[in-house]
């Protein structure tokens, strides 16, 4: 149980259950294709998980939220000195309650936690990006982050069988597996918000590429959507499918009990990419997503998947 100080014990803080059910209520509001994945986890995995959505949650909230436009350097200033009490073993509100006690259940490096705070640094001063390197930065720290937090709840199966010579006792991590579904992720969001951003000031496909397809910023904000486009949007969901592809070779070296939900939330999120081409990339006018009934088709294959692979 999370041990407060005395100082914190004087306030008026969620129990435990009540901090954790927040954070359970938060993950299955704001995503749903993801929430549904965690069902398929022990509960503890599964309470963990959600606690760590809903700092991620709260983390972008600051720069694409409500009070967005209040956010400054400062006040993620503030959130960091906040996420270091919580490391601390001290939490400051409800829903820090939750973080702290799957801090002390599954020990992880803060260094991951920063880096998402410096990717919410990048949204509040970049809202173009030149290059797909310089695009694969910001994914990484809002998303690959995300990766690295939950890798260490999903756990790591040890090798049961080894050659006699093998005397080494390493246990591969798939971190770099992680990073990358983080990033597929992110491209996917990337891709299926095209239009909300634009309407926002923001363009995420690279300048570079938009130029390599003879496809302008004012094609963009005019919805254009025509050979140029298709072509462009072909080769970033292309690319997409490749940070799925790397993510899914790592699966198999995750705790038995973890597979089957990162196999089924890395398939449902990857159909997202289905939907952008099921209506011919309009990204502009109509929202992609993954339908309930082929949310629960997806299942039977992703559990197959994780017994076999």
């Amino acid at each position: 149980m999370l041990q407060l100080s005395k100082s914190l014990c004087m306030r008026t803080l969620a129990s435990l259950e009540d901090s954790y059910e927040r954070c359970r209520q938060i993950t299955a509001k704001y995503a749903k294709t993801f929430y549904l994945g965690t069902l398929l986890m022990s509960e503890t995995k599964r309470k963990a998980v959600c606690a760590i959505y809903a700092w991620c949650r709260r983390t972008d909230e600051l720069v694409d939220g409500a009070l967005a436009a209040s956010t400054t350097p400062e006040t993620l200033d503030r959130w960091e000195k906040q996420l270091e009490s919580v490391f601390a073993g001290e939490p400051i509100d409800d829903l820090d309650v939750a973080l702290a006690d799957t801090l002390q259940r599954f020990p992880m490096d803060i260094q991951p936690f920063r880096d998402m705070i410096a990717g919410q640094r990048m949204d509040l001063f970049c809202n173009r990006y030149k290059t797909f390197e310089d695009l694969k930065l910001y994914c990484y720290r809002v998303a690959g982050t995300v990766g690295l937090m939950s890798v260490t709840i999903m756990g790591i199966e040890p090798k049961t069988y080894k050659a006699p010579w093998d005397h080494s006792g390493e246990v591969y991590v798939p971190t770099e597996e992680a990073i990358a579904l983080g990033i597929a992720n992110q491209l996917t969001n990337i891709l299926r918000d095209v239009g909300e951003d634009i309407k926002r000031g923001r363009i995420y496909l690279p300048l570079e590429e938009l130029a390599l397809f003879n496809y302008t910023e004012q094609d963009l904000l005019n919805g254009v959507i025509d050979g140029r486009w298709r072509e462009l949007m072909r080769f970033q969901i292309a690319r997409a499918r490749k940070f799925y592809a790397q993510a899914e070779k790592g699966i198999s070296a995750l705790s038995r009990d973890a597979r089957w939900p990162v196999w089924a939330a890395s398939m449902l999120y990857s159909q997202i990419l289905d939907a952008i081409e099921g209506n011919e990339y309009d990204v502009f006018g109509k929202r992609a997503y993954v339908s309930t009934p082929q949310k629960f088709l997806c299942l039977p294959n992703a559990y197959l998947r994780a017994q076999i692979l």
